[in-house]
């Protein structure tokens, strides 16, 4: 069974470390602990691995994020992957930091990157939003999206990390309902 996992971001040295590209960073950390790299191919970068028998590509577009849906479209005919066998990892202001949702469907929330994938495929396809929180002066929106983690931030980003990914295998082993009802809010 094959799966495309991709991590929303945007490319470019100006872009790591921020909340902006938690996706990136969540599928780094998979690529790391299965001894991957990434190499750059159309749309993104791309890295492959396996989880309990099952196949991952992992993508992260480099089509900035609010142009992901052509990356994720491109990559789930490349691979011949089925919609509800794709995984989107994304920011969520609307969610306190660290709190981690999956849903199988749903609306972008006003997420250009989620709303850009909709475009695409429609809103039918499996996500999981990674709270960063909102902990921002009115207005200053893209500064904080697009700004560093903070020091509390940054304490609890590794477990956090650890903990969308336990999400991730759990979505690829069991299926997205099995997940949602034993990881959600956990």
């Amino acid at each position: 069974m094959k799966f495309l996992i991709v991590g929303l971001g945007n490319p470019g040295s100006e872009y790591e470390n921020t909340r902006h590209n938690i996706g990136f960073d969540v599928l780094d950390s998979i690529a790391k602990e299965n001894d991957q790299t990434f190499s750059v191919e159309r749309y993104g970068a791309i890295s492959k691995t396996k989880h309990r028998g099952r196949s991952l590509t992992l993508l992260k577009p480099s089509t900035f994020m609010n142009l992901s849906g052509k990356a994720v479209n491109y990559w789930l005919q490349n691979e011949k992957i089925k919609t509800e066998n794709l995984l989107i990892i994304t920011d969520d202001l609307a969610l306190p930091y660290g709190t981690l949702r999956l849903r199988a469907k749903g609306s972008s929330g006003g997420h250009n990157g989620l709303k850009n994938i909709s475009e695409h495929l429609s809103d039918n396809f499996p996500r999981l939003r990674f709270g960063i929180g909102n902990d921002f002066v009115k207005g200053y929106q893209s500064d904080y999206v697009l700004g560093n983690w903070d020091d509390i931030q940054l304490n609890d980003l590794e477990s956090n990390i650890d903990k969308a990914k336990k999400i991730i295998y759990s979505f690829v082993s069991i299926g997205i309902n099995l997940t949602m009802n034993n990881l959600n809010g956990k």
